[in-house]
């Protein structure tokens, strides 16, 4: 479901309208209205590798089924590779589908919106989330995407590619090595994303844990839900119902009546159609 969302403010938090995002500076009062397109088919996957596996080899299995047909065209957006060797990425790619037989065509920065506007799937790579989306606005296919997926385009992300599939890029892992136009993502699931989650205090060492810093976020930002999606485990969102894919365990962060944050495990297969 994508959603649009008509909101009578005073307040400091992200919403969406009509595809776009609005930052309010001063907290108060929400009200929104929110309208659902359940024609949208999502598969966010956390990673394209688990542990020591190859290269979409877990994935792999998750398109097909989501998919459900070979031989699709699909627009591969590479922009999260920081080396920009996006042929290298692609035939990547190729090699970890290649039993599907999909015909995987090059999104690049020029001429993006005509291989785009042309494909059956769209498929977004991981890498930096900032170089990712710093690219897609770049190349004006924010919309497009977006507009792609309200039709029933269905759309895969892994890693990065999962990240911007939320409202904003606010609770990535990555380093921001290059300022995007703005934070604000595709939007097109109403809570953020974590992809690599994991919550490992190491001894000794002082900083932040992981759930240290996504509590920061839900505590800047209440009334957000924030979905940790730990390697191996994927969400899919097909016929209006959300469903948490994988082997192991997810977190799933809210904040209550009073605005304190708080976390409880995700189970495999659990129905989280209720974050829509």
């Amino acid at each position: 479901m994508i959603f649009y969302t008509y909101i009578q403010l005073f307040t400091g938090f992200l919403f969406p309208i009509d595809g776009l995002f609005f930052s309010f500076w001063e907290r108060g009062f929400v009200n929104t209205k929110t309208f659902f397109m359940s024609d949208a088919k999502i598969l966010a996957l956390s990673s394209s590798r688990v542990a020591d596996s190859g290269y979409l080899e877990m994935a792999a299995p998750l398109i097909r089924e989501f998919l459900r047909k070979d031989g699709l065209n699909v627009a591969f957006i590479p922009f999260a590779s920081v080396d920009d060797d996006h042929e290298t990425y692609l035939t990547s790619v190729r090699d970890g589908l290649a039993g599907q037989h999909h015909n995987i065509h090059l999104v690049n920065t020029g001429g993006a919106a005509a291989i785009i506007e042309k494909a059956d799937v769209i498929m977004v790579g991981g890498g930096n989330t900032f170089k990712l989306l710093h690219d897609i606005y770049k190349s004006k296919i924010l919309n497009l995407i977006r507009d792609k997926v309200s039709q029933g385009f269905p759309y895969i992300g892994w890693s990065a590619g999962a990240n911007i599939a939320g409202p904003t890029i606010s609770t990535t892992n990555d380093m921001p090595i290059i300022e995007p136009e703005s934070f604000n993502a595709l939007g097109l699931l109403p809570f953020q994303i974590n992809p690599h989650y994991h919550n490992i205090k190491v001894e000794g060492q002082n900083g932040e844990t992981r759930d240290q810093r996504l509590i920061e976020f839900m505590m800047m930002n209440p009334g957000i839900a924030l979905v940790g999606l730990p390697e191996g485990t994927a969400l899919q969102l097909e016929q209006g119902i959300l469903r948490f894919a994988g082997a192991g365990t997810g977190v799933l962060f809210q904040t209550d009546a009073g605005g304190k944050p708080y976390s409880r495990l995700i189970e495999p297969g659990e129905d989280l159609s209720f974050l829509m």
